[in-house]
């Protein structure tokens, strides 16, 4: 009997021990890693395998770069005063530019008050000379700007193209462009070269051509090159494909602008009627029409008038007016 009790707990220790050599010695020794990392370098990873790590880290890293565009064009909303004066192509100081629409501001203030017109009407004019005006100027420069970098734009990227295929490094390809494009293409690929210059990376400085020049296609050059610059690839196929497209949305925007001059030819007809009828009854009887600018009833109609047609000219501006 005290044999078979001491038996029952040597066999039962035995049977741990047995159990716990088994499952627990290989994680003790660092046989199974052993066995792991002999396994990995035994059997490599597939080829499929690989290319959708990398297709997925380029996938990745353009979404990182979307979603730097959309924080610009956030920050874009709020453009400062010195930026809109860069975009113009102006060299104005802010302090310049202020000066000189409070100077526009007391003239067109000064003028009615000489003319016995009132102070209602000085004050509208002076707000229209001294806010409105400069306004209307720095947005008129920079739209012309930026159709004059369009247009050269795609002839740059064709080469840059070539230069990298006949070996050049991308810098010395910009530098190229630099030197023979016209302006002002020339001054912001200049800009380019001055701020990497400086030391700051060639995608970054790139990347930074949208801030000086906010359109969409000086976006895609730079979103080209920061993404070749980080994750690598074939930078002249991949210029040579946004050369393409910034032809193509150069005739589609010219198709919609020949597709949308009927409406604007309709737009101009209607809104310059009432002016002309105006003029028209003015030379014939001015005894007639002139107590809208006599009579206070007059000018109060002349007033609604003025501000019923403003805000019919601005709705079919923007109706026959197509961003894409």
């Amino acid at each position: 009997m005290t044999i078979q009790s001491l038996a029952l707990p040597f066999l039962a220790a035995t049977a741990i021990g047995g159990l716990a050599w088994v499952f627990l010695y290989p994680l003790l020794s660092g046989e199974k890693k052993a066995e792991q990392r002999r396994a990995s370098v035994a059997r490599p990873e597939p080829v499929a395998r690989q290319a959708e790590k990398s297709q997925r880290s380029r996938r990745e890293q353009v979404e990182g770069s979307l979603k730097e565009v959309e924080e610009r064009r956030k920050r874009q909303k709020n453009i400062a005063l010195s930026s809109r004066l860069t975009q113009a192509g102006l060299s104005w100081s802010k302090e310049k530019f202020l000066t000189v629409s409070g100077v526009l501001g007391a003239i067109g203030f000064a003028i009615p008050l000489l003319l016995g017109g009132g102070l209602v009407p000085s004050v509208g004019l002076a707000f229209a000379a001294g806010f409105g005006l400069p306004r209307w100027m720095l947005n008129f420069l920079k739209k012309r700007r930026e159709k004059a970098f369009l247009r050269a734009l795609p002839d740059a990227v064709d080469v840059i193209v070539r230069g990298i295929k006949a070996g050049l490094p991308l810098f010395e390809s910009i530098k190229v462009v630099a030197a023979d494009a016209p302006e002002p293409l020339k001054s912001e690929f200049l800009a380019i070269i001055e701020t990497q210059t400086i030391g700051i990376p060639l995608g970054e400085a790139c990347a930074r051509l949208y801030e000086r020049m906010p359109l969409p296609e000086a976006n895609f050059f730079g979103i080209v090159v920061a993404i070749q610059q980080k994750s690598g690839g074939n930078l002249s196929e991949a210029l040579g494909n946004l050369s393409k497209v910034l032809r193509d949305r150069k005739k589609m925007s010219e198709k919609i602008q020949a597709m949308s001059m009927e409406a604007k030819a309709s737009a101009a007809i209607i809104g310059s009627l009432p002016p002309i009828v105006m003029l028209l009854v003015y030379l014939s009887t001015p005894d007639y029409i002139s107590l809208l600018w006599t009579h206070p009833t007059g000018r109060l109609m002349l007033a609604g008038c003025a501000l019923w047609m403003s805000a019919g000219i601005f709705v079919m501006k923007k109706m026959i007016n197509f961003d894409f």
